[in-house]
């Protein structure tokens, strides 16, 4: 629904709040030849927003902007501007409110024209015409004709009478050559750990041969938050940063891998597939980064090691860099990780470390930035958090060339680490993915009628490709409108763990499916958890031998006309 008859500019005087402040945005591209910044507001990102960039700390105010219909009680209109290069740009403003029954069809679209000119269209939402069906504000669009179209917006919510909102706090200008900002990115060095693989991969460059660093994680590694995700990221940023000071020409290679919302428990599968990719020699250099990610994982850190460890033991010997992201609220997992970092003494860089401790100060008091300047939204670093991150990993790597001019090169220690006993688990080190066309030869399958194969998948943008690659093409979809009768999926296969990959999605037409091992149900697969397309990784079992198991999928009761994911699978077979 459209929400909106016709927006006004009137001029208010309704105290007001910012919920974006000069944020930038980019026009990715869309399979309908139009570009879009998502800007999405669920999931307590909406909160976050109004106590980052609006200094909101009254938790009645917080609490209303949970729902739709607190929404509406507590704001009067909307204000929203956007700067592009040619003023007369014609830009969309759509914010989204989720449906309480089919989560993107149901709910209120407020829709506004805008121009890139800065000038502020204010929304009253006395104008909008609201569905019945809202449950939550969703997601805000900035949407534009062509894609590629770089912008900077500012939206603030004029509150209604009875709310008092703080005023607005000005930032600081960020000073990248200031004391205070050397002493952060000094701060981020956690641990220099071993560095010897490290020194390999920068002699390497130097001397002109070929080196490749890969950064393997969740979505800060994807480069949310950087606008454009491709090219502002960390992850290409460090990639750039580290050819101009240790590379000879174009010798210096780049892999990124990072996938939205999924923790290590997925990266340790996926890892040959979207790292290796069929090469022989792995990368010289592997960022890993799951520190904000790895709540998700059912093994509470044995995927992290296993992950490490299937790195630490390729043919090469690459260089493993742990990097502990963090969140708006600094949180993180870096306590439950670094134990994993100590244990085969490898370099640590904290971003937790480098910038929580300033963000309490006051400005003019070694105060570097605040949050609204390093966070883009809860979860993600803005163009000048991904920066900082860039910035930290440089660190690192330039104490170790540091060391290398002066002559305190060191041994290297991996192997005899991992002959030790690991600190948290090894169980899925060699793990393999099995797909349709991924050692296929490792299970007898019978598809049944889970005989289609899914096209609408979590995309991501790999390397420096700015489009999306999709993850894990080669499925097994279940299309319950389609399929009569008794719908199975049977696989027969030797191993001693097993992890199910299954599509999560928001569309109402998706179903739960029930999993058996050996004729027990193990679980039942939801793809509604988490409400927008990605991927699920589940343990169907961990056992200390190899065993022949068979495993059975199918829909729930009642459920047979909805539509079900196999995205594949990864096994264990000590082979």
């Amino acid at each position: 629904m459209n929400g909106v008859k016709a927006p006004k500019d009137p001029t208010t005087r309704q105290p007001y709040f910012y919920i974006m402040r000069d944020k930038d945005i980019f026009g990715l591209p869309q399979k309908n030849g139009k570009g879009v910044q998502f800007i999405y507001e669920d999931g307590g990102r909406l909160i976050n927003s109004a106590k980052i960039t609006g200094n909101i700390a009254e938790q009645e105010i917080l609490d209303l902007l949970k729902t739709t219909g607190g929404f509406r009680k507590l704001v009067h209109s909307i204000g929203v501007s956007v700067v592009t290069q040619d003023p007369m740009e014609k830009v969309q403003f759509v914010f989204q409110m989720y449906g309480r029954k089919d989560c993107y069809q149901s709910g209120t679209n407020i829709v506004c024209p805008l121009c890139g000119n800065g000038m502020e269209t204010i929304i009253s939402l006395s104008d909008v015409e609201w569905s019945g069906g809202d449950a939550e504000p969703g997601q805000i669009r900035f949407e534009f004709d062509s894609p590629g179209i770089s912008g900077c917006v500012s939206v603030r919510f004029f509150v209604n009478d009875g709310y008092t909102v703080p005023e607005p706090v000005e930032d600081t200008e960020i000073d990248y050559t200031s004391g205070y900002y050397h002493e952060m990115i000094t701060r981020s060095l956690l641990s220099m750990g071993n560095t010897a693989r490290l020194e390999k991969a920068i002699k390497k460059a130097a001397e002109g041969e070929e080196v490749t660093l890969a950064f393997i994680g969740g979505s800060i590694t994807q480069g949310a938050g950087a606008v454009p995700i491709h090219t502002q990221c960390y992850a290409y940023q460090t990639y750039r940063a580290f050819a101009d000071r240790f590379g000879s020409g174009d010798n210096v290679h780049f892999r990124k891998a990072g996938v939205g919302g999924t923790p290590s428990e997925l990266g340790v599968v996926r890892f040959d597939k979207d790292v290796m990719r069929g090469e022989e020699s792995a990368p010289d250099i592997v960022v890993v980064e799951f520190a904000v990610n790895d709540e998700g994982d059912e093994t509470k850190g044995d995927c992290y090691e296993s992950l490490v460890r299937k790195i630490l033991k390729l043919p090469g010997h690459p260089a493993v860099v742990l990097l502990f992201a963090v969140f708006a609220d600094d949180w993180n997992l870096q306590e439950r990780l670094m134990k994993v970092g100590i244990h085969y003494e490898l370099p640590m860089v904290s971003i937790k470390d480098a910038v929580t401790p300033q963000f309490r100060l006051k400005n003019g008091e070694g105060r570097v930035l605040s949050k609204n300047q390093f966070f883009y939204d809860i979860f993600h670093p803005s163009n000048a958090g991904h920066r900082i991150m860039t910035d930290c990993l440089m660190n690192l790597f330039a104490c170790v060339g540091a060391n290398m001019k002066e002559g305190k090169s060191m041994e290297d220690s991996a192997e005899l680490h991992l002959k030790k006993q690991p600190v948290i688990g090894s169980t899925f080190e060699s793990i393999k993915l099995l797909d349709r066309n991924t050692n296929r030869d490792a299970a007898q399958i019978s598809c049944g009628n889970f005989d289609r194969q899914d096209s609408q998948l979590q995309c991501v943008e790999m390397d420096e490709d700015i489009k999306g690659t999709p993850e894990f093409p080669d499925n097994w979809m279940y299309r319950g409108t389609e399929n009569p009768g008794e719908p199975y999926f049977e696989m027969k296969i030797s191993c001693k763990a097993l992890m199910l990959i299954y599509k999560d999605s928001g569309d109402a037409q998706a179903g739960t499916a029930d999993v058996y091992v050996d004729g027990k149900k193990i679980l039942t697969a939801d793809p509604h958890v988490n409400g927008w397309i990605h991927c699920n990784p589940a343990i169907l079992f961990a056992e200390e031998d190899v065993k022949e198991h068979v495993v059975e999928i199918r829909p729930s009761d009642g459920e047979e006309d909805k539509d079900f994911t196999i995205l594949g699978f990864g096994y264990v077979d000590n082979k």
